[in-house]
């Protein structure tokens, strides 16, 4: 296991270096009124010993993914619906998406994916939290 993640936190994983995902996860901490989650670049060390501790095939994933300490890890559309069915209202409300199926969502997912370094861009380096959320980011 390791040691230093937090047992009482979810723990969202992104790439870095992309845009959209970093525009995504200032969404989430402004709609996280609970401080339910903590992020944790793809990149870093730590995101790939727990992938490699939970599932290795996600290594090379190209995925926003939802670690919980207690169900494990959740990847693709699954992931980004879970994260918004625990944000503020309305957004909450997407989490009604789950229902459709895994196949339908996934590929709806993986296309923006592709995309989104074409659509969104792309940083040299994973963004530097500001001072006041450092606390919410994982090493």
């Amino acid at each position: 296991m390791i040691e230093n993640l937090p047992k009482h936190k979810q723990i969202i994983l992104f790439d870095g270096v992309c845009n959209l995902c970093n525009s995504s996860v200032q969404y989430v901490i402004k709609r996280d009124k609970n401080n339910r989650f903590m992020f944790l670049a793809l990149q870093s060390n730590t995101a790939k010993k727990l992938l490699e501790q939970y599932d290795s095939s996600l290594l090379n994933a190209d995925s926003i993914m939802l670690y919980s300490p207690k169900k494990g890890i959740y990847s693709k559309s699954t992931a980004a619906l879970k994260i918004a069915g625990q944000l503020t209202f309305p957004v909450n409300l997407l989490g009604v998406f789950l229902i459709v199926p895994k196949f339908i969502r996934h590929w709806f997912y993986d296309y923006v994916a592709k995309n989104r370094y074409k659509w969104y861009g792309k940083k040299e380096a994973c963004m530097i939290p500001t001072p006041e959320l450092k606390n919410r980011f994982i090493n």
